[in-house]
């Protein structure tokens, strides 16, 4: 079930969403658009707020119509893990229904979120009847799948420096860099930053501190200027 919020739902009209490029529902029919219309249910929800919680069984899912959100995985200690990051036009919850079985990780608005929930038959029921909805949610599940792989290698294959480096490297690449300040688009605390390297948080603030000291990137606040891309990617071991 969605969840609840004390926020005043905020209506999109999918036919004219400006984000319907980016998600998976750019293939629809003008009748399948419709239907998504009359049974989505937009929410709004404030930075902080789960979306969807870990270990629940979803009966739909949401996609993101603006804002940020991670989805983290309880480790062992009680620590979070960052398995990845939802933005404008992602579809959360879907691997779950499709697998038919808990959610593996939870769904947290990095800041304030608007997303549409759209229950569990509509999109069994595009995928049964769209080739073009049903290819592009295979192609997706299979990208995330190999992201997933290549998380579990770095975790043990790379120092704690090289990944650090790999994960500046991939924050600008995902978020781009504001206009105003050329800093990497998204605001993040430096525990949050260790949970995606794997390691204490004094250990990404010490390795931070010696990139800024070799000129490699600069640091405004929670915001991290890259001024080296090829020094990251040489760290990061990091190859095309």
């Amino acid at each position: 079930m969605p969840v609840k919020t004390t926020q005043t739902p905020i209506p999109f009209d999918c036919a004219n969403c400006g984000k319907r490029h980016l998600s998976l529902f750019k293939d629809l029919s003008e009748e399948e658009l419709n239907e998504l219309n009359n049974v989505k249910a937009c929410t709004s929800f404030r930075k902080g707020q789960i979306i969807m919680g870990e270990g629940n069984r979803p009966n739909g899912v949401y996609c993101i119509h603006s804002g940020k959100a991670k989805l983290i995985r309880m480790g062992q200690n009680g620590k979070d893990q960052i398995i990845r990051f939802a933005v404008q036009g992602d579809l959360i919850g879907y691997r779950s229904l499709l697998s038919n079985e808990p959610l593996s990780a939870s769904v947290e608005a990095l800041e304030d979120v608007h997303a549409c929930y759209i229950p569990k038959q509509v999109l069994f029921g595009f995928l049964e009847t769209n080739p073009k909805f049903s290819l592009n949610l295979l192609r997706t599940a299979c990208h995330e799948l190999g992201e997933a792989g290549k998380l579990i290698t770095d975790i043990a294959q790379k120092s704690v420096r090289e990944r650090l480096a790999e994960v500046l490297l991939m924050l600008k690449s995902q978020f781009g860099t504001n206009e105003e300040t050329g800093a990497i688009d998204i605001s993040l605390t430096r525990e949050e930053i260790a949970n995606m390297v794997g390691t204490a948080t004094e250990s990404v603030i010490r390795l931070i501190s010696e990139f800024k000291q070799d000129g490699v990137i600069e640091v405004k606040g929670r915001h991290i200027l890259v001024l080296d891309e090829p020094a990251l990617l040489r760290i990061g071991k990091v190859f095309d």
